[in-house]
């Protein structure tokens, strides 16, 4: 046998023992697996999921805080003005970002049949829940930009400081819907919100905040 020859058949004994040892090697968390595959899928624990807010409390006790007229504090000069005005969250004319309100939106009555979910999500109205949903973190209120921006709370807001802290009625307020999410199964019109009015009805009752 030529010496290239023997070369050879060491070199086929090396590599077959070497690749018997790499396969018996136990591989990460593998338990005796190839640790030449590719490694086994990650799965990732289901996040949580959090509920949507009330609309019909919304539309009745938060949306009017929007259209109120509200003292309004800019470096100690105090004047009156909306949320919802000219040049602060008007749809159409407000440059206060994101946060965008139609004034003239209508309550939507939904005891009548004919609002269904998909009609509702067309409204004005529902543009306006839509949009201050989007400045809300649910549960927690004073996280939410829907509040720490009008009390200025570690952060700028252009439009000033609108409550001066949480003993204002409609930080109550807002801060009750916030904390109050429907269950994580259920959307926004949940009859779960009835229990956010006393008496119990959105029609009749008035706007719990505690």
């Amino acid at each position: 046998m030529s010496i290239v020859s023997k070369r050879r058949r060491v070199f086929a004994v090396l590599g077959a023992a070497s690749c018997t040892a790499l396969l018996a090697l136990p591989g990460c968390g593998g338990g005796g697996s190839n640790p030449l595959d590719n490694p086994p899928p990650v799965g990732n624990p289901g996040g949580g999921t959090g509920g949507k807010l009330s609309y019909v409390y919304f539309q009745k006790c938060i949306n009017p805080i929007f259209l109120a007229e509200l003292p309004i504090n800019q470096n100690g000069e105090v004047s009156i003005n909306t949320c919802a005005g000219s040049g602060c969250h008007d749809n159409t004319s407000g440059t206060g970002g994101a946060f965008r309100v139609e004034p003239d939106a209508q309550e939507v009555d939904l005891s009548d049949p004919a609002n269904t979910p998909d009609v509702v999500r067309q409204s004005d109205m529902y543009k306006n829940f839509y949009s201050a949903q989007g400045e809300v973190l649910p549960g927690a209120p004073f996280q939410s930009r829907l509040l720490t921006k009008p009390m200025v709370l570690n952060v700028l807001h252009g439009g000033g400081l609108i409550f001066e802290d949480a003993e204002d009625e409609h930080v109550k307020l807002i801060e009750y819907w916030i904390n109050r999410p429907m269950p994580a199964d259920q959307d926004e019109f949940s009859a779960a919100a009835n229990s956010m009015f006393t008496p119990a009805d959105p029609a009749t009752g008035t706007c719990n905040t505690e």
